[in-house]
């Protein structure tokens, strides 16, 4: 009985530490690059410290505009730098958690020279929007068929 009575303790510890944080807001940047006659391409990274593909992105910092966080995170991530402020697509909740993820879309952009893997960002890649590399996150795919394919939106990320 004392080891179910611990594990309940660590359960109810998480759930408040989980309560009283206060809600963070992440962005996520789609860049897509069309060329004539083939499908448009999505600018994903895969990083080094969690498995998976992603749209560059990241956490805003305390003073900063969530578009402002998309330019820098994108640049950051990929060397990629806006040419115009991105769009913003659309405000989600982060299922389990009391965070929100802003996406923005980059419609114009260019890239700074080559961009080597480092501690962050293995590596990064333009793929076709419905050929995309396996490991690519579920959140990720949602978005990407929202946008191309029409599959209803929803608000959860």
């Amino acid at each position: 009985m004392p080891h179910f009575f611990r594990h309940m303790g660590e359960q109810v510890k998480r759930h408040l530490h989980g309560l009283l944080r206060p809600p963070r807001l992440g962005v996520r940047c789609l860049v897509i690059a069309e060329n004539p006659g083939k499908p448009a391409q999505i600018l994903l990274v895969r990083h080094t410290y969690i498995a998976g593909w992603y749209m560059p992105g990241g956490g805003v910092d305390p003073g900063e505009s969530a578009q402002a966080a998309t330019i820098r995170e994108l640049r950051e991530e990929t060397g990629f730098e806006c040419l115009e402020p991105p769009r913003l697509h659309g405000f989600y909740f982060k299922r389990g958690s009391r965070d929100h993820v802003a996406l923005y879309i980059a419609d114009s952009y260019k890239q700074n020279g080559a961009r080597a893997p480092d501690f962050e960002i293995a590596e990064m890649g333009f793929f076709p929007f419905d050929a995309l590399p396996k490991g690519t996150s579920p959140a990720t795919r949602a978005r990407i068929a929202e946008i191309f394919e029409a599959t209803p939106a929803t608000d959860i990320w």
